[in-house]
């Protein structure tokens, strides 16, 4: 496997990321208890009149990072009514439980505040509102809370329990660059510990910052590149001294790692250690096809107690989990959608299920492409050989409660 860097880096992800192209049971009872569950009285987000009316048109307006519009989909093209295949559904039942719980929290406690979340996007032309997916999220939490219970396999494992409490809708690729492409590409990101520094060393000398919230009102810090932080502005001497915070010292290639990575756990020689993830970013974009260390797009760190995915802010941030999260487009696709991948052929097809909770600027646009939180790793190598056994491209399901 040749190693690509992904297209997500300096993004708006919340999680790490290292993307590689080429890789990159049921009784009538639980059925009963499970269809209950959908009727949960959980706080719903106040949704406008809009946002609780799905599409009624087929034609969709496609749009990107700065929320504007790039070009018109039909839905049909990308989404159609589909069935799982006969096969285990794989994921870890309880990672997937806690960031579903994490999920549904952020619908709950930051709808007024992030409208983003609130768009139907293009499942709206399926009939799909974002009022569906709080659903669908309820009655999966419900179900995998009472089979851990229970101590046993959950229901959501089983294709045909899938088929039958939910909408299977298969996804289509939608590629303008690649008409021809017609599965999801799946690229594949990791959480790396780093060694480090709490203190300017030989060997770890360029930090990590944090902006100061009292100072970074007035967004003075989107006036300046990667490079000219580097040169030294907010060291003593600089003509921004004192405006932000050093968390943490690491090498140059470091840095560049956890630009890319978006959330880093960094190792420090007394032993302790910690996690760190973007905050703030100044606003220049990522120009896909330039080389990472030429990008002007620089991102600075909060310390925080988790890998974080998808948020309006640093604060709110979803907590996930490997193995079960994917990051997409949550503009178009939509956050908090379950999707199902199949992938080989026979005996050896795969179903893994997670659920888009993180996001990042190649995404928007992207009807093409998932990203896969793949784990924590040491290093490249053993992320390489993990990811080795993943498909890079795969067939895709999105499950809508009925």
């Amino acid at each position: 496997m040749h190693i690509q860097l992904s297209q997500k880096f300096y993004l708006s992800l919340s999680s790490a990321v290292l993307s590689l192209s080429a890789l990159s049971s049921c009784s009538q009872s639980w059925q009963t208890k499970a269809e209950s569950a959908s009727q949960l009285s959980v706080p719903q987000p106040s949704l406008t009149s809009t946002q609780k009316i799905a599409q009624t048109s087929d034609s969709y307006q496609v749009i990107d990072e700065a929320r504007k519009f790039r070009y018109t989909v039909q839905g049909k093209q990308v989404l159609s009514a589909g069935n799982l295949p006969t096969a285990k559904v794989n994921f870890n039942q309880t990672d997937l439980l806690t960031t579903l719980v994490n999920t549904r929290q952020y619908f709950q406690e930051h709808a007024q505040a992030d409208p983003d979340m609130l768009r139907s996007g293009l499942l709206g032309t399926q009939g799909i509102t974002v009022d569906d997916t709080i659903k669908t999220l309820n009655f999966m939490i419900t179900v995998l809370q009472e089979d851990i219970a229970q101590k046993r396999p959950t229901r959501l494992q089983n294709s045909t329990f899938i088929n039958q409490n939910f909408r299977v809708i298969k996804w289509s690729a939608n590629n303008p660059r690649k008409p021809a492409q017609k599965q999801i590409r799946l690229t594949k990101y990791a959480v790396f510990t780093h060694p480090g520094s709490r203190t300017k060393t030989s060997n770890y000398n360029v930090p990590i910052y944090s902006l100061k919230d009292d100072l970074a009102a007035n967004k003075f810090y989107t006036k300046y590149t990667k490079q000219d932080v580097l040169s030294g502005i907010y060291e003593p001497g600089g003509k921004e001294y004192g405006k932000v915070e050093p968390l943490a010292y690491l090498s140059r290639q470091g840095l560049e790692e956890a630009l890319m990575e978006g959330t880093i756990l960094i190792n420090f020689p007394d032993g302790t250690s910690g996690y760190f993830n973007v905050d703030r970013s100044n606003e220049i974009p990522f120009v896909k096809g330039v080389n990472p260390r030429s990008q002007k797009r620089y991102w600075y760190f909060r310390k925080v107690d988790a890998i974080k995915g998808y948020g309006y802010k640093i604060d709110a941030k979803i907590s996930i989990k490997p193995g079960v999260t994917f990051a997409g487009d949550v503009l178009n696709i939509g956050l908090g959608r379950m999707v199902v991948l199949e992938s080989g052929q026979g005996k050896n097809k795969r179903l893994r299920m997670g659920i888009i909770a993180d996001t990042g600027g190649a995404f928007l646009p992207s009807l093409y492409q998932l990203d896969f939180l793949s784990g924590i790793f040491k290093n490249k190598q053993d992320f390489q050989a993990f990811v080795n056994q993943l498909p890079e491209y795969a067939n895709a399901y999105i499950l809508v409660k009925k």
